[in-house]
């Protein structure tokens, strides 16, 4: 019995039989999907709304429509980049519902759209594996206050106060990494990196 379980985890990592799985209504390929992609995407949606309580709700709310929604799924195309882009569109839409929109940066909303409207699923995924490789390669201490800020959510303040270290030199390590991360990624990337990290700006 527990071969047998491990095996039908491991089918799971194949994207086209995890689709098949989850079409079918099979519940372990849900509690799959959950475990696997719920970290990534609440802090991908955290980027985009730099709230926690509304990084959770859209998330939350993916799941729950990709449950409902499973027999529309696609096995040939790649369950990351729709969950990606399901939460985009979540994003989207929990900001129009609350008359925000308005607030972010114009620029800011027209390339996310143009990103993830007009990019393959293949080519959104390769954008997301290289701006993550990079982030990979930062000096450690660079590498530690960016994740922190950017993927956990922490404030400076909360920063500061983890790694006993001063504000300065938190703002500071997060402009390096920034500075290193464009000039890796080169212009191709830059905009991504903006839309999956930089803080949007108020009019």
């Amino acid at each position: 019995m527990f071969i047998c379980h491990i095996t039908i985890f491991m089918d799971f990592e194949d994207n086209q039989k995890l689709i098949q799985h989850l079409i079918k209504g099979d519940e372990n390929a849900y509690m799959f999907l959950l475990d696997k992609y719920h970290r990534s995407l609440n802090s991908y949606a955290y980027t985009l709304t730099h709230e926690k309580s509304s990084a959770q709700d859209i998330v939350q709310n993916v799941f729950i429509k990709t449950w409902k929604s499973r027999k529309k799924l696609n096995p040939e195309f790649s369950i990351s980049s729709f969950l990606y882009k399901c939460v985009y569109n979540e994003f989207l839409n929990h900001y129009q519902k609350n008359k925000a929109v308005f607030l972010l940066h114009q620029k800011y909303i027209e390339y996310a759209h143009q990103t993830v409207e007009e990019s393959d699923d293949s080519i959104l995924a390769r954008m997301i594996e290289v701006v993550n490789k990079e982030i990979k390669k930062l000096p450690p201490k660079c590498k530690r206050v960016f994740i922190l800020s950017k993927k956990e959510g922490l404030t400076n303040n909360e920063i500061a106060e983890y790694l006993d270290i001063s504000i300065k030199t938190v703002e500071a390590q997060i402009t390096k990494a920034f500075s290193i991360l464009k000039r890796e990624l080169g212009e191709k990337h830059q905009g991504f990196l903006f839309l999956l990290f930089s803080e949007p700006r108020l009019r």
